[in-house]
């Protein structure tokens, strides 16, 4: 296969993706994922082609499907995947910024669903931290900022640590 048409394949997939899982078609979304991976990895590494960030776009919407498939632990994961990218170099104002919050929201809900509230309700905030400094438009993601900040309500504050007895903080040593 000519690599412009592995290319097209590849995001028109992962464009399908992100279609199924804002329709709620997770298990479809799922699968339009690993479609757009395997069209992705036919593509030859000397193409101009960023795999890196390719495979970024890739698992933040798969982190969403298996989070909403209920797959906590896989959704993570690859949350976590794409984080490792979008954390070194993405950028919220171009296209791949909606995927990276889409990530972080991914990520506080597969905390959420492991019992990781303090964890999940930090993903959650920033999450909504990133939505209110995004100077573009946020279409599509209006329902991301709704659900982040349902989220925040339903954790609460995360709980701060037991504080041992007789427990002094640095600044009360000194004064």
């Amino acid at each position: 296969m000519k690599p412009l048409r592995s290319v097209a394949e590849a995001y028109l997939a992962l464009s399908e993706a992100e279609r199924q899982l804002q329709d709620g078609l997770h298990a479809e979304a799922a699968a339009s994922c690993r479609g757009a991976t395997d069209a992705a990895r036919s593509i030859p590494s000397e193409e101009a082609f960023d795999h890196a960030g390719f495979e970024a776009f890739v698992h933040a919407v798969l982190a969403g499907a298996l989070t909403g498939l209920g797959e906590h632990g896989a959704g993570l994961e690859s949350a976590d995947r794409a984080l490792y990218y979008f954390n070194r170099r993405g950028e919220l104002e171009e296209d791949g910024g909606k995927l990276w919050i889409r990530a972080v929201f991914s990520r506080g809900s597969a905390l959420e669903g492991l019992g990781r509230r303090d964890e999940a309700f930090q993903a959650f905030r920033m999450a909504g931290e990133m939505l209110d400094e995004r100077k573009g438009g946020v279409g599509g993601l209006e329902a991301l900022r709704n659900a982040a900040a349902d989220a925040l309500v339903r954790l609460g504050r995360p709980t701060e640590p037991e504080k041992p007895a007789g427990y002094r903080a640095w600044w009360e040593f000194w004064s």
